[in-house]
């Protein structure tokens, strides 16, 4: 792993969660995205080496709804960046980890990504990413 590339959390309205952390890091949000195969919509701001990522649901079926359905807004994963994510999945696997899916898939801010089952770390999602040249 080579850094923390960035936490998502799960908001209800994106467009009052950027206004709000623009206030509260004092800073502009540099990206909003749509990841239709997520049905979610994303904005991220920069905060060091690392990023916020914000997300909110499009869809009452993607898994930002479902997550808001059972739990209220605030953290839903930490992404940790990868040099090759399929040797990683394979590495992680092999440790006694449990992806949620069997290969990486496009994400947002250009990313091949895979989550790991929170069951297998402390209640945490994790994501691994990896930039996609």
């Amino acid at each position: 792993m080579l850094k923390i590339d960035h936490i998502g959390i799960a908001v209800h309205d994106l467009d009052a969660a950027v206004a709000r952390y623009q206030k509260l890091l004092n800073c502009t949000c540099h990206k909003i995205e749509e990841v239709t195969s997520e049905q979610v919509k994303t904005a991220f701001f920069a905060v060091g080496e690392s990023k916020i990522e914000l997300l909110a649901a499009t869809s009452s079926e993607s898994a930002i709804a479902k997550f808001l359905s059972k739990k209220p807004e605030g953290m839903h994963h930490i992404a940790f960046e990868v040099t090759d994510i399929y040797k990683e999945i394979e590495r992680l696997k092999a440790e006694g980890f449990t992806p949620l899916s069997d290969a990486p898939k496009k994400g947002a801010d250009n990313k091949l990504i895979c989550f790991f089952h929170p069951k297998d770390t402390n209640g945490v999602l994790i994501e691994i990413c990896q930039s996609i040249v």
